[in-house]
């Protein structure tokens, strides 16, 4: 039997996939290369954005289209998927916030739908793998919430093959932002026991994994009786060193900046493998809209945390979060945004207008943005941030940098970047956080401490340009054998195309 996810939207999303695709690989399944062969497709919603159910619309309405080829009914146009598997059925399972938000009526309004799986259901899926084995029909998956506190943790949330790898810490919110649906479809605050949660880091260290993030919608709050936040940090570091793990790199999102603590930053500045990189969303530069938002702090309180952030961790990058065109937010209002762009001057960030939620509370209140206006900051805003990350990554050329070697870059084999034949690639105009790539290549055991240089064995072998990430959560691409993938190497960054470093191993 063969499985294909589609998923969209956070890194819970993406940890939550992986872990269903541990269970199916566990019943012997694999993957297919695309949902034309598979025999289930799994699509893992988002409901933070309108533009994000409005694309999975879209993509139910291709799934009704191959499901009619795979079945060969009369009305198929079998010329759109020339790849289908006819005589086939396939399966169709969605999960995640959308499916959440719209638990009991998702059948009703998208009939192509097999299976519905809530937030807290998804043990369901094992029930759904068997029923698709015997080629039976099963009953949807439960409608009913289980409460918050019986939300399970999966035992592992490793995509295969992969160097990196998310370990949920916690799970929902307590924070009820104005704009935001996530408490409503991930629920309340749940952490993870302690020695749940390191028995699985020692599963991704017997498996070669480099890099782990601590995951959760509001990590910085994880309670688990007497331990906080800041102690499950040194306990995982702790853990790491007396098992001499692989692991090099820890790091941890996201972060409310109300929850960002003096003791957290003083960890990170006293722990060598966390990385140097703080992703703190704002969300706005305007105390008034903050507190319309139900954010919980103010500019200034913001301001100092940054500061702290800079101070105790020199070297350190900061990202954010940043939304335009909130109801009631002023030129005056939009202004403060930009003037704190360039008071903090972010190394990255993700910019997103306001559209409406149902159920939120901004959803409901006056002074509504038109769209037009919406657009009109957000590309001011992002013209801003852009000038302000080529200012501060240009500062890094000449400088050499630790590289997590992750994943194959598109296109032809590597070039140096001043080859004639190099190419820069299109230039996105939204300055995003780096999100993680998926390795191709499962990494083995005798990888354990070779890093920063290539095998002889490799010179012989032609490059391809690889990408990876740096600690500071830099995009890097250099020349290397695929063999690199999965290791650290030291890259000299001598070039930047649009928000990726160019390099050379050193």
């Amino acid at each position: 039997m063969r499985y294909f996810f589609e998923t969209y939207g956070c890194q819970m999303n993406k940890a939550e996939s992986a872990a269903v695709e541990q269970l199916l690989l566990g019943r012997g399944w694999s993957a297919a290369a695309t949902a034309e062969e598979a025999d289930m497709a799994v699509i893992n919603t988002c409901s933070v954005r309108a533009t994000a159910e409005s694309r999975i619309s879209g993509r139910l309405g291709w799934y009704a289209g191959l499901k009619a080829v795979r079945l060969g009914a009369p009305e198929a146009k079998s010329a759109a998927y020339p790849a289908a598997a006819r005589g086939r059925p396939l399966a169709l399972a969605v999960m995640g916030c959308m499916a959440e938000r719209l638990l009991g009526d998702f059948k009703a309004r998208f009939p192509v739908v097999d299976y519905v799986v809530g937030t807290f259901q998804k043990q369901c899926f094992a029930g759904i793998a068997e029923a698709v084995e015997q080629r039976r029909a099963l009953r949807d998956a439960p409608t009913a919430d289980a409460p918050a506190d019986e939300y399970r943790f999966p035992a592992l949330s490793l995509a295969p093959g992969a160097s990196s790898a998310f370990v949920p810490v916690m799970h929902g919110c307590d924070n009820f932002c104005a704009y935001c649906v996530v408490p409503f479809v991930r629920g309340r605050e749940v952490s993870r026991s302690p020695e749940h949660l390191l028995a699985e880091i020692d599963a991704l260290s017997a498996r070669s994994v480099r890099e782990i993030t601590l995951l959760g919608q509001n990590v910085n709050s994880y309670r688990w009786q007497g331990t906080d936040f800041p102690r499950l940090v040194r306990l995982v570091a702790d853990r790491l060193r007396e098992t001499a793990s692989p692991v090099e790199w820890v790091r941890f999102l996201s972060s409310h900046p109300k929850d960002l603590s003096p003791a957290l930053i003083q960890t990170m500045r006293d722990e060598p493998l966390l990385c140097r990189h703080v992703h703190l969303p704002v969300q706005h530069g305007s105390t008034r809209i903050l507190r319309a938002m139900n954010r919980r702090y103010t500019r200034g309180d913001y301001l100092e945390k940054a500061r702290l952030v800079r101070e105790s961790l020199p070297g350190a990058s900061l990202s954010t979060d940043m939304l335009v065109g909130f109801p009631g937010e002023t030129d005056a209002d939009f202004a403060e945004a930009l003037s704190l762009l360039r008071e903090v001057r972010f190394e990255s960030a993700f910019m997103y207008y306001y559209n409406p939620r149902e159920g939120t509370a901004a959803a409901a209140m006056p002074g509504q943005i038109p769209l037009a206006v919406k657009k009109e900051r957000l590309q001011a805003i992002i013209d801003l941030q852009l000038a302000v990350t080529r200012e501060e990554m240009a500062k890094r050329i000449g400088q050499e940098a630790k590289v997590l070697a992750q994943s194959v870059s598109r296109g032809k084999p590597a070039t140096s970047p001043h080859d004639p034949r190099h190419t820069p690639p299109h230039e996105s105009l939204q300055v995003s956080a780096y999100k993680a790539h998926r390795s191709p290549a499962a990494q083995s055991a005798d990888l354990r401490g070779t890093t920063n240089r290539l095998y002889a064995d490799d010179d012989q072998k032609p490059a391809t340009e690889l990408l990876g990430k740096t600690e500071r959560d830099e995009r890097v691409a250099f020349a290397a054998p695929k063999s690199m993938l999965g290791r650290f190497v030291t890259v000299r960054l001598s070039e930047l195309t649009g928000n990726t470093f160019r390099g050379i191993v050193r």
